[in-house]
């Protein structure tokens, strides 16, 4: 089925459609933007590519791209997963030259960056600072004294 029709089929009429206050937004994976448009399908698109968080040993983003030449009925064989878990710069290194350079899907670039960049983000440990106590007399305290 071409990309177009499934896009048509799927565009109005999608378990993963989520309509609040005027906006559409999509859930489905593969979506970088979680918007509902035909660009950031991915089921829609035969070349999608997906950021998600890495598995729980690791701190790193998993990412998934959809490989073109495998045969339908085999739609295990048709995701191809890496996962990066070298840091924010590393990261986003690798994935430009694995993914866009390589002229997979390069106008997602820029949305697929910012995916692992708030990634990593959040799987920074909350800094505790100390508790900052104020002063221990006050005026009247210090006149009685």
């Amino acid at each position: 089925m071409s990309d177009d029709l499934t896009w048509l089929l799927i565009k109005n009429r999608s378990s993963f459609l989520v309509k609040r206050n005027g906006a559409e937004f999509n859930s489905e994976p593969n979506n970088l933007t979680n918007l509902n448009s035909f660009k950031y399908s991915g089921l829609a698109n035969k070349k999608a590519i997906g950021v998600k968080d890495g598995p729980t040993n690791y701190k790193g983003v998993t990412v998934v791209t959809k490989k073109t030449n495998v045969a339908s009925y085999k739609p295990a064989k048709s995701i191809n997963k890496v996962i990066l878990t070298k840091g924010v710069r590393k990261s986003a290194k690798s994935f430009t030259s694995q993914f866009t350079k390589s002229h997979y899907r390069p106008d997602l670039r820029k949305a697929a960056l910012a995916r692992i960049s708030a990634i990593y983000q959040s799987q920074k440990p909350v800094k505790v600072h100390a508790r900052k106590t104020g002063r221990r007399h006050t005026k009247k305290q210090k006149q009685i004294k």
